[in-house]
């Protein structure tokens, strides 16, 4: 059964209303205490358009963000008649379809993520400056000398004012 894109593109278009008015709201005309400052992320529209999801994001400034978010939700359930009133005034529709709040913490597993995968890198990534204490201590040449070492099958010479930049006699693309 093919799927009808103007069916799509009418839930598309609902959803990004909702989106926008229900965030409007939140900013200016909810005056609950227990919402914090958040947005809405996504609206999620079931097919037959009788409910909806909206995801709600909490801003990361807040010092207990779960509590936050829990709250949050706490809030916006209990606001959920006033909001539904508003939306089918605003939107000018016959049915509003049921909303469910829900705490959005993609942002926070994305940051998080990010964090682990920089720490990462910085650990396959050793500076020049660091160079292991066992290579330093082997070296007794002034700075500046070129030292001659075996090196897997070719001569190479190891530069020690350059970091240990490796500086091959030979072809070293041979094997």
């Amino acid at each position: 059964m093919p799927e009808h894109r103007a069916r799509k593109h009418h839930q598309d278009r609902v959803a990004e209303t909702l989106r926008l008015e229900i965030g409007t709201m939140i900013e200016g005309e909810l005056v609950d205490p227990r919402i914090a400052n958040c947005y809405v992320s996504e609206v999620s529209l079931n097919p037959g358009g009788k409910s909806a999801r909206v995801y709600v994001a909490v801003d990361s400034a807040v010092k207990d963000i779960v509590k936050a978010e829990v709250d949050t939700i706490a809030g916006l359930e209990a606001a959920k008649g006033y909001i539904r009133y508003e939306l089918k005034e605003r939107m000018g529709v016959r049915h509003v379809p049921d909303l469910s709040f829900l705490a959005d913490r993609s942002g926070r597993f994305q940051a998080r993520i990010e964090e682990l995968m920089d720490r990462s890198r910085r650990r396959q990534k050793v500076p020049a400056q660091q160079i292991p204490e066992a290579v330093q201590a082997t070296s007794s040449l002034p700075e500046g000398k070129v030292e001659q070492r075996p090196f897997g099958r070719f001569d190479c010479d190891l530069k020690l004012d350059m970091g240990l930049t490796r500086v091959c006699q030979g072809n070293d693309l041979e094997k």
